[in-house]
């Protein structure tokens, strides 16, 4: 991937030729320009530039990429060839995973001719589980033990979801009138507020729990696939530049990884491994609250996550729409079960269950945020000023609360690096609080 990227920038620096590859490239990373991809790249992680890797398989028939995926096939072969080497084993059985690997394609063509040419009496096969589960029964070999399968859900659990029903209201909705249409959808909204008021008592123990575990010093993670992963980074990510608090403090984590978020990422949710192992990568303790979103009630990432993090002594908080799903399918400390009922769409869980997921999970957040003294009144005193509307929000709220001027308001802040807690504090205690506001604003 790295490479590949150097090459699209050669070609436009040496020629300002925008290749196939760069083209989809831009257009995958969400940038406008190759110019820009020069700044993409000093910020970008080994995850970030790792998932452009699937963007350069599509472009292998180009001959510059080709080249670049015969190197990199010829690299892994040799340390395989090294690895045999040092096990004395040229007949070695060699399994090869990884997502660019497992799923085939023009690469892994090209490391399999790669391997046989330095190891001909060898063994080369796709792994079909985990790598670490290879490890385990290498090391338990002399007892022949298998290891039991994870669980798996069955085909009917999943179709009896309630998100999984046919909508009676909506059968006929591919014959309606756009006006009925939008007058169907209309209808469907309160069916969300009134599985949210259903749910207040558990939704207001889940808020407590989270503004309990932040406190005390902990971290609220948030853990889903698809859409439901989705609104889990989505909230966490709008933490920061709200409430002025670190990253790190929320967390979203989406099976899939970041790609996840812009495209779907096929089988992702359906290993618990994986949701465990994601959460085990965070380094849980028992100051943390781990929050599994699936609007199901069933998805295996999630699971795994949340048993991992129970096992860690972490608080776990369930966010479902599925009222029906198996009881203890999926522990937790907190189960929120909103009833949304059927979608208007069969199974399109973005809709009624994806309103009412954002809105439990704002509240969620929000709450322990004002129960962390980032809110004052109903300001949100940790803003960071770092546009102009979140300046001009800035100057509004030490205006309102401090009884300034708008410009002595914005001088403070100017004095205070635009740090809103800051300026309020510099409020004299016998200021008379009155609105910034003109009067036909009022």
């Amino acid at each position: 991937a790295v490479r590949a990227i150097r090459q699209a920038l050669l070609d436009y620096d040496t020629g300002a030729h925008v290749t196939p590859f760069a083209r989809d490239l831009l257009i995958f990373l969400g940038i406008n320009r190759l110019a820009d991809l020069p700044d993409w790249m000093q910020g970008a992680t080994k995850p970030d530039v790792a998932r452009v890797a699937p963007v350069v398989l599509t472009h292998a028939t180009d001959p510059a990429i080709a080249h670049l995926l015969d190197e990199g096939a010829t690299a892994l072969a040799r340390f395989v060839e090294a690895v045999a080497d040092r096990l004395d084993s040229q007949s070695a059985c060699v399994r090869l995973t990884g997502g660019l690997l497992v799923h085939g394609g023009p690469y892994v063509t090209r490391v399999e001719t790669a391997i046989r040419a330095r190891l001909p009496d060898a063994t080369v096969e796709i792994s079909r589980v985990a790598g670490s589960l290879g490890a385990v029964r290498l090391a338990i070999a002399p007892a022949a033990t298998i290891l039991p399968a994870a669980p798996i859900f069955e085909s009917a659990e999943i179709l009896e979801a309630a998100t999984e029903q046919v909508n009676s209201k909506s059968t006929g909705m591919d014959s309606m009138t756009v006006p009925e249409l939008v007058r169907l959808f209309l209808d469907d909204v309160p069916a969300v507020a009134d599985a949210l008021r259903a749910a207040e008592i558990q939704l207001a123990a889940a808020a407590e729990c989270v503004a309990r575990q932040l406190a005390a010093g902990g971290r609220l993670i948030y853990v889903g696939a698809g859409t439901s992963g989705r609104l889990g980074v989505l909230d966490a990510s709008e933490i920061p530049p709200t409430f002025g608090v670190d990253p790190s403090r929320v967390q979203g984590v989406i099976a899939g990884g970041p790609a996840a978020l812009r495209t779907s990422v096929e089988g992702a949710e359906d290993s618990e491994e994986s949701g465990a192992c994601a959460v085990a990568a965070l380094g849980l303790s028992a100051n943390d609250v781990v929050c599994g979103i699936t609007a199901s009630g069933r998805t295996p990432f999630v699971r795994g996550a949340l048993v991992a993090a129970s096992s860690e002594g972490a608080a776990t908080i369930l966010v479902t729409c599925n009222p029906l799903r198996r009881a203890g399918g999926i522990p937790a400390d907190i189960a929120i079960d909103l009833a949304t009922g059927p979608e208007l769409l069969a199974g399109s869980t973005r809709l009624k269950a994806g309103t009412a997921t954002k809105i439990t999970l704002n509240l969620l957040s929000t709450i322990a945020m004002i129960r962390l003294g980032r809110v004052a009144g109903n300001h949100m005193t940790g803003v960071r000023a770092t546009n102009v509307k979140l300046r001009e929000r800035a100057i509004g709220i030490v205006a309102a609360r401090s009884g300034l001027t708008r410009t002595e308001a914005a001088a403070r802040l100017e004095r205070t690096a635009w740090d809103v807690t800051s300026a309020l504090r510099e409020t004299p205690p016998d200021s008379a609080p009155h609105s910034p506001l003109a009067p036909h604003e009022n």
